[in-house]
C-alpha cells in the first residue's frame, strides 16, 4: 500500500503558509510497486469549467465540461453526491495540460443534466447511473475511456468496469469496490457501521424526504464537514456546487438511489439483469488504481477487503495530509497522477 501525502494548502486570506508540499512513499502491501511522482504546488481553483455543453443520451440531456483536445485520449470523471462537477475543477485542466480529453457530466438529478420526458422514472439505481455513463460516451463517439469516480460516481465507474470492461480502457476508484445489490443492503451493520449510515435510514423515511427537500443546503454542507473533517472549504466553495441540487430532479433522486439500496424503492426492469449480475460481485479486469483518503469520515470499505476484486493491474494509494471524502477536489495532483499512471501502466 503506497501513501502519498497531499499537497498543503495556503491561507490565501493571511497570507501564511501551513505547509509545503511533499510526498512519502512506502513500499506496497499488494498490488504494482509505488510509482507515485512528487507533488507539485497546487494550481489556483479557477471559480468554474466556463461554458458547459449538452447533448442527448438515451432517457437524458446530458450538461457536461469538456477540456483538452479532442483528439486526446478519453478521460471520464464521475461525481457522486452530495457534490457536483466541481469535484474536478482542478483535476480537470491538469489531464487536458497533459494532453487528454476530459468529460465531466452532471449526474441525473444534478445540475443541467435533464430528463428527456416527463415521465421518465426518476430512478437513482447503480445500474441507471452506469448505462448513463455508457450512453453519454455513445452519444460522444467514444468507444473506450479511462473512468475516474468519487462516491456515487465511484460506484458507477465500478459497474462500467464490471459490466463493460471493453469500454473502460483503466479506472480510478476513490474507496476502491462500490458495488452493492439490495440483499447486502437489508443485512444489519454493527451499531457503530449503522451509526454512519444514519442519513440513509433518515431518507428512508416520509420525514427524511420532507426535511432533504426543506433543508437540502444544510444538509449537503453537514455531510460535507462530517465525509471531510479536515477539508477548510469556503462558502463560496460549497455554494458553487451547492447549485448543483437546484435541479428539479434531485431530491427525488437521492432518496430513490437510497431507498432502492435498502430494498424500500424498486428499480426498473430494463435494469434487472445487470443487477442480478452485480449481485454476484463481479471480479474488475481493467488496470485500477484505487484511492483513499487518510481522513476520510464517510462509510467506506477497508481496503485489505477489496483488493481480491481486482483481477487486472492493480494498486492502492492512501493519501495523507487530512484529505476526505471528496478527494479529487481535496488532493487534485494525487488525483490527477493517478489517471496518469494508470494509463501509463496500461501502455
Amino acid at each position: 500500500m503506497d501513501k502519498i501525502k497531499a499537497p498543503q494548502k495556503i491561507d490565501r486570506g493571511r497570507r501564511q503558509i501551513i505547509g509545503a508540499a511533499a510526498i512519502t512513499f512506502a513500499a506496497a502491501e499488494f498490488g504494482m510497486k509505488a510509482s507515485a511522482k512528487a507533488a507539485s504546488a497546487m494550481q489556483p481553483t479557477p471559480k468554474s469549467f466556463g461554458q458547459l455543453k449538452q447533448i442527448d443520451a438515451s432517457v437524458l440531456n446530458v450538461s457536461y465540461a469538456e477540456l483538452g483536445p479532442i483528439d486526446g485520449a478519453p478521460v471520464i470523471l464521475l461525481h457522486g453526491w452530495p457534490y457536483d462537477i466541481h469535484t474536478y475543477v482542478d483535476v480537470a485542466p491538469l489531464l487536458a495540460s497533459k494532453s487528454y480529453r476530459v468529460i465531466v457530466p452532471y449526474l441525473r438529478g444534478h445540475g443541467a443534466t435533464r430528463f428527456l420526458s416527463h415521465d421518465a422514472k426518476r430512478n437513482g439505481q447503480q445500474a441507471a447511473l452506469a448505462a448513463d455513463t455508457i450512453a453519454l460516451m455513445d452519444a460522444l463517439g467514444i468507444e473506450r475511456a479511462i473512468i475516474g469516480g468519487c462516491d456515487w460516481g465511484a460506484r458507477t465507474a465500478n459497474v462500467v468496469a464490471a459490466l463493460w470492461p471493453e469500454r473502460c480502457k483503466a479506472m480510478v476508484s476513490v474507496s476502491g469496490y462500490l458495488i452493492g445489490n439490495q440483499q447486502l443492503g437489508q443485512k444489519p451493520l454493527p451499531p457503530k457501521a449503522e451509526l454512519q449510515w444514519w442519513y440513509q435510514y433518515y431518507f428512508a423515511t416520509d420525514r427524511g424526504r420532507a426535511g432533504y427537500e426543506k433543508h437540502t443546503r444544510d444538509f449537503a454542507r453537514l455531510i460535507w464537514q462530517l465525509a471531510s473533517p479536515q477539508w477548510g472549504f469556503d462558502d463560496a466553495t460549497f455554494e458553487r456546487s451547492a447549485a448543483a441540487f437546484d435541479n428539479p430532479d434531485h431530491v427525488e433522486i437521492v432518496i430513490h438511489n437510497y431507498r432502492w439500496r435498502l430494498g424500500l424503492a424498486d428499480g426498473e426492469r430494463q435494469y434487472d439483469e445487470l443487477e442480478k449480475r452485480l449481485a454476484q460481485a463481479p471480479i474488475i479486469s481493467v488496470p485500477t488504481i484505487t484511492l483513499e483518503g487518510d481522513a476520510n469520515g464517510a462509510p467506506h470499505p477497508d481496503a485489505r477487503a477489496y483488493a481480491k476484486m481486482f483481477s487486472g493491474k492493480y494498486q492502492h494509494r492512501v493519501i495523507t495530509g487530512g484529505v476526505g471524502h471528496n478527494l479529487p477536489q481535496e488532493a487534485p495532483q494525487a488525483f490527477t497522477d493517478a489517471v496518469v499512471d494508470v494509463d501509463t501502466t496500461n501502455n
